[in-house]
């Protein structure tokens, strides 16, 4: 069972290609989005024995930058590398 946890944005890294994969269009409506009703659904990091990698969640990490965020709710996850 997946318990929600809070990770520093700072500290979570994103892989060059998923930072690819961005659209600022969305980032602002999920940042919209979050002022108004909170941060719906986690996001996914994994731990690589040395640093969070972000897994799945990118728009909301970044709209959570975005609104001047230090923390984010998530679950730490096993999962492959991509």
């Amino acid at each position: 069972m997946l318990r929600v946890q809070k990770f520093k944005i700072d500290d979570i890294y994103v892989p060059a290609a998923r930072r690819k994969t961005l659209h600022p269009e969305t980032v602002r409506h999920l940042a919209e989005d979050i002022l108004e009703n909170g941060q719906k659904m986690p996001i996914q990091v994994r731990f690589d024995g040395k640093r969070h990698i972000l897994v799945e969640g990118l728009h909301r990490l970044e709209a959570s930058k975005w609104l001047g965020e230090t923390m984010i709710d998530g679950y730490l996850v096993q999962a492959k590398r991509h």
